[in-house]
């Protein structure tokens, strides 16, 4: 067998991670053609795609891992007609799949030389915007299921300069490649909303007329450059006048009903919505439903009130997660206590109950994983899901982390237990509710249940992706009167991952302790389809530089290999040490399993 330590043989697992092996012939690659996994290569196959010679102001890299996504799934039931593809003919001009890359610098062009080096390790965040138009890796840009190829300035060179972030030779392939859905997580408690009225914006006030209550605005009024004010009692009008900015518009536009909102909308904002909304006083649902449909993209509703509205509001929780739309409000009568981090927090509560909704699927498993790894996680962890396998893969992997760390940890499912969800959580806190509710499963309804679980200033996290326009039933009196919070955030940014990569290297996390299975080259097509069937409970990552090994489960893997089973931890998670003899097993002889 060839060495593992960068001895005098041919092939060196040293050698190999220093990019110093030659390339394949030939390149190997799975476009995609179309819609259904059978567009995905050719026939079954991967197919020969030529690697050209960089161009001045190009890389030529080496993909080393690539985890498969369940967006991946979504881009190819829809084929062209997904939305970063903007109705591309996948026939003419094919695309690949790969968000989740690891790469490594092979050659260099002239203009880059001063920027990149031969051997040099990079982690690509796909989120690219060109002009402010998504332009993202994996999706419109060709993505890492190749073996190798070019990235020039749609990568290098986008909106934010370039979309790589170096990593550190002491992080494996795998947990590189993972640190782009781990960076997601990461944002998911990263302040996204706009907490402040916007600056020049438009804001929208609704009140009453016989609201007769002494509201102030102590900060934050002199910001919009457009106010417009329905139904307000006189001494609110009053207050605006005489406390917002020199030269704002005041428009007053008074006895409208829900349905003429929209139509308001249109005039002033040609439909984009308002920046800031403020309703004094709410008591009627349809009023809330009404006016939170109008909030533009990160605006805010801030409800101040001190009576419960009568009725759940559907409330569209697609927007809070893909829109950053934000709900905040206070008892007043200061309308400016809403805002701010301080009574806005992003993150889950130290020392509290934190709730996993979807815990046995490979987001909810990571999302738990950040909370027991955290040093000011939350005392207590429950995670809920209807699979039981899953949720014994979730124990597998997290039940020694939470005992080393001294926390809670409760797996749970409500079809096989003798109590309900609401049920567990009341024992676990005395009554009082949960302090973050985190659902990764993309259902209104199970979002407008979970809300159910909080306790007094808790966060709702809606961290799954539903469609813009999927409407929910939400208690917004608990945002005024108990500071309950509803926030949501989607994809992430190059800080969030190079954030991510820090606390790998720090040893603060283990980004590829969720791993559930790997593949070699061939294996991509067959990885998305266990996606689809939900084959396996955490991460698939494919190497494309190892041949011959099929998907494999890391539970199968340790059973089949001995040698790899010795370099995991003791309960079978995957380490770089593990990852080292993989690449030895497969890398250099392309031998099969």
């Amino acid at each position: 067998m060839a060495s593992t330590d960068g001895g005098s043989t041919a092939w060196s697992v040293k050698a190999f991670r220093r990019g110093e092996t030659p390339l394949p012939e030939p390149n190997l690659g799975w476009n995609v053609y179309g819609k259904g996994v059978e567009s995905i290569g050719r026939d079954g196959d991967p197919e020969t795609i030529e690697v050209p010679e960089p161009a001045p102001d190009q890389l030529l890299i080496r993909i080393d891992a690539v985890g498969l996504c369940f967006s991946d799934v979504k881009l190819v039931n829809q084929g062209g007609d997904h939305p970063k593809l903007y109705g591309r003919d996948l026939k003419v001009e094919p695309t690949r799949l790969g968000h989740e890359t690891s790469v490594t610098v092979v050659e260099v062009g002239s203009e880059l030389a001063d920027k990149y080096h031969p051997g040099q390790r990079l982690a690509i965040q796909p989120d690219i915007h060109v002009d402010g138009r998504s332009t993202a890796y994996g999706y419109t840009i060709p993505g890492g299921l190749i073996q190798y190829h070019v990235i020039g300035s749609e990568v290098l060179d986008a909106d934010d300069g370039a979309y790589v972030i170096p990593v550190s030779d002491d992080i494996g392939y795998a947990a590189a490649a993972l640190s782009e859905p781990w960076a997601c997580v990461e944002a998911a408690y990263t302040q996204r909303r706009r907490l402040q009225p916007l600056d020049g914006g438009i804001m929208w006030i609704v009140g009453r007329p016989d609201d007769d209550r002494a509201y102030e605005f102590s900060a934050g009024l002199e910001a919009p450059g457009t106010i417009v004010l329905t139904d307000v009692a006189p001494q609110v009008a009053e207050m605006v006048r005489s406390d917002s900015r020199a030269g704002a518009t005041i428009i007053e536009r008074n006895g409208l009903a829900p349905g003429d909102y929209a139509e308001l909308s249109a005039e002033l904002t040609e439909s984009a919505g308002f920046d800031d909304i403020v309703l004094l006083a709410p008591s009627s649902a349809d009023v809330v439903e009404g006016l939170g449909k109008l909030i533009a993209f990160r605006g805010t509703m801030n409800l101040i009130g001190t009576s419960k509205i009568e009725g759940k509001p559907n409330i569209d929780v697609g927007r809070i997660h893909y829109h950053y739309t934000a709900f905040v409000g206070n008892t007043g009568p200061d309308i400016a206590a809403s805002y701010g981090e301080a009574r806005n927090r992003a993150d889950v509560k130290s020392g509290g109950v934190a709730v996993y909704v979807g815990a046995g699927g490979p987001m909810g498993q990571m999302h738990m994983q950040r909370a027991l790894e955290s040093a000011n996680g939350p005392a207590t962890v429950i995670g809920v899901d209807l699979d039981s396998d899953r949720l014994a893969v979730a124990w597998k992997m997290l039940a020694q982390l939470a005992d080393d760390k001294g926390r809670t940890f409760v797996l749970f499912n409500p079809n096989e237990a003798d109590e309900t969800v609401e049920e567990l959580v009341a024992r676990h806190t005395e009554g009082r509710g949960a302090d973050d509710v985190i659902v990764t499963v993309p259902s209104g309804p199970l979002m407008s249940n979970s809300a159910e679980l909080l306790a007094d200033d808790g966060m709702l996290v809606l961290f799954a992706g539903v469609p813009n326009g999927t409407m929910a039933p939400l208690d917004m009196s608990d945002v005024y009167l108990h500071n309950m919070q509803f926030t949501g955030t989607s994809g992430s940014s190059i800080e969030d991952q190079a954030h991510v990569l820090d606390k790998a290297e720090r040893g603060d996390l283990s980004p590829d302790r969720s791993l559930a299975a790997v593949g070699g080259i061939e294996a991509a097509q067959d990885g998305v389809q266990a996606m689809l069937e939900g084959r396996f409970a955490g991460k698939i990552v494919i190497f494309p530089q190892l041949s011959g090994l099929p998907l494999t489960g890391i539970g199968d893997l340790a059973s089949e290999h001995p040698d790899i089973k010795e370099a995991m931890t003791d309960d079978e998670l995957w380490t770089f040490e593990a990852e080292n003899v993989l690449l030895q097993k497969f890398a250099s002889s392309g031998s099969s399993i």
